[in-house]
């Protein structure tokens, strides 16, 4: 049977012009502002309009673009050679604020005429923000164009044992040769307004659950670690600690800080300007010994195997649950619908 396998991830600008159009992208998404259209329209377009020369400074920071479509194109790459050793499979990239578009990448899957077609998003912890919003936006657009192919979903994946083992090794690499042994491991997430979580997102309770399986594969190390959360925008109240407020409150008591970006798969803006640069800077402002950070997983050898396990499961099982339940309380989460 011929299977397409489509990895979501979120996207960036290909270039510092780009860089203004994507952020109305992400703006004008229903899932990230819940507002009616016509107003959350215009809203994006003045959001888009005030933030783009700051986020264009930190694009010029890593080379005038973002590296996230070439470094999800190899995590496709390495998957689609894991699988094509089990089946006829082949994997599409689509990003949900620029390209390749999902109305982009559909011509594409429609032309390889798949008998199956499995949705992976490349975030492992599940959000309606993310995951959700990028399997909503295929499937209405597969609704739009009476598009009907057998579909299954892969949720997310916060506990899968490779992917955990991916995080653990990693970890292991970076504190291995450490002389000073006096540091806070500290797992990084992108944050969400505490009312998303309280509408049931199940995202925090994902991310601790990821991290809960990563500190078991490391109970011999014996590390201090903490859980906290990046990139508040808004006035709204977001789910904490924040990051930023952990390392000063760590570097003040001269402890070194190892940080791991727990629920970004692939390096981007957010692990390569915030985590490595401007938290850096924090970091020694404020009296921190060290500051080290974990790399993102990448094609790190597990975590494809994880994806590609995950795919392989998902074919076999009609009634497939993803790799973690969600309690009932957590309502929004497809694990439930499946």
């Amino acid at each position: 049977m011929k299977r397409a396998v489509i990895l979501f991830n979120l996207g960036g600008p290909d270039k510092l012009e780009s860089v203004e159009p994507f952020l109305f992208n992400l703006f004008n998404d229903p899932a990230i502002i819940s507002i009616p259209s016509i107003i959350r329209y215009p809203l994006a377009k003045i959001i888009s309009k005030r933030r783009a020369p700051i986020a264009k400074d930190i694009y010029r920071e890593i080379g005038n673009k973002s590296p996230i479509l070439e470094l999800t194109q190899q995590q496709s790459e390495s998957l689609e050679n894991n699988l094509k050793k089990e089946g006829d499979y082949k994997c599409f990239v689509v990003m949900r604020c620029w390209h390749p578009r999902a109305s982009e990448v559909i011509k594409q899957v429609k032309e390889y005429n798949p008998e199956e077609i499995i949705l992976l998003p490349l975030y492992p912890q599940y959000s309606a923000s993310t995951s959700g919003s990028s399997i909503n936006e295929w499937n209405d657009l597969c609704e739009k164009e009476n598009y009907k192919v057998k579909t299954k979903i892969i949720c997310c994946y916060p506990t899968e044992s490779n992917f955990v083992k991916s995080h653990a090794n990693l970890i292991k690499k970076t504190v291995k040769n450490l002389e000073n042994k006096n540091f806070k491991l500290l797992f990084s997430a992108h944050g969400l307004p505490e009312s998303k979580i309280k509408k049931g997102d199940p995202y925090q309770w994902q991310i601790e659950k990821t991290v809960e399986g990563i500190m078991s594969e490391l109970i011999n190390e014996n590390l201090d670690f903490l859980i906290s959360y990046q990139s508040r925008v808004g006035p709204l109240k977001w789910i904490g600690p924040s990051t930023d407020e952990v390392i000063i409150k760590y570097s003040k008591e001269k402890k070194g800080i190892v940080i791991v970006p727990v629920a970004f798969v692939s390096e981007h803006s957010e692990t390569l300007v915030e985590l490595d640069i401007e938290y850096k800077k924090l970091a020694e402002k404020n009296g921190c010994s060290f500051y080290k950070r974990v790399p993102a997983l990448g094609i790190e050898e597990n975590f494809i195997k994880g994806l590609t396990e995950l795919v392989l499961q998902k074919e076999k099982k009609s009634n497939f649950v993803s790799s973690v339940i969600c309690p009932n309380k957590y309502v929004k989460c497809p694990c439930l619908e499946l």
